[in-house]
């Protein structure tokens, strides 16, 4: 996927949030595939070691840093740690996030809003605020902030993180705006149901995953390499001029609510 399509990402520089596992580790072994070198932050540096080789096992270039989107002191550490490592940040994906309430919403207690919107609404704002001078200095810069279906439309048992995902669509869309002219894109990407550890509880029990499978028109759920594709382009000049887009990637869940 690179070459004549233009989603070669030679000499780019991608910080990764959430990387250790899941979605993030599948969009930063697909960016290091295409030439970026990679830094790749979660808050265990020991899960990070193992990304990393991983990555480089196959021929990347790769940073691990340990680093908690909820303080905003080691957000600025790591950011510092990418530049002086590569000489700069590109690209950046916010896709760090919680979720350590299931149920009605009103059996949820307010430590789980604070926990759920400081990791999942203001862990991206301060990737984006600590990254947006580099971004600045180097002409340009890329923000994918991974969303979710549940920003659009409420999932049972969810509603604290899907409140946090619509905020996200919310923060793209403004800061889109808003950093336009400084030549920073930021676009969401929006999964539906993921195979991944951060969905284990879904897919492990039995009666609400076949629930689940009975929402998505494809009948299963994504693995997380399903969603590099996008992730991809998003971080490359074939998206030169997409900047404020939330695109699905959910086996037609949307499509087909009314189902």
């Amino acid at each position: 996927m690179t070459g004549e399509t233009g989603f070669n990402l030679d000499g780019k520089v991608a910080l990764i949030t959430g990387a250790s596992r899941g979605i993030g580790l599948a969009i930063a072994a697909a960016y290091a595939a295409a030439g970026a070198k990679v830094v790749l932050a979660s808050r265990k540096q020991e899960a990070l070691e193992a990304a990393a080789a991983q990555i480089r096992l196959a021929g990347g270039d790769v940073l691990p840093v340990a680093a908690h989107t909820g303080d905003g002191q080691a957000v600025q550490q790591l950011v510092d740690k990418a530049v002086e490592a590569y000489g700069g940040v590109d690209i950046l994906v916010n896709n760090a996030a919680t979720n350590p309430h299931f149920g009605p919403l009103l059996t949820s207690e307010e430590s789980h809003w604070a926990k759920i919107l400081d990791v999942n609404i203001t862990g991206y704002f301060r990737m984006i605020k600590a990254c947006a001078p580099v971004f600045q200095q180097n002409g340009g810069g890329v923000v994918i902030n991974m969303a979710s279906v549940a920003g659009n439309t409420y999932q049972p048992g969810m509603g604290i993180y899907s409140v946090s995902k619509a905020g996200v669509i919310m923060l793209t869309q403004a800061l889109a705006v808003e950093l336009a002219a400084d030549r920073i894109r930021v676009n969401a990407i929006a999964p539906g149901f993921v195979k991944t550890q951060f969905s284990r509880v879904l897919w492990e029990t039995p009666e609400i995953y076949e629930r689940i499978k009975t929402m998505i028109p494809m009948g299963r759920m994504a693995l997380p390499e399903e969603i590099t594709g996008l992730a991809l382009y998003l971080a490359s000049d074939a998206a030169s001029f997409t900047t404020g887009a939330v695109i699905y990637v959910d086996g037609g869940q949307l499509a087909g609510r009314s189902l």
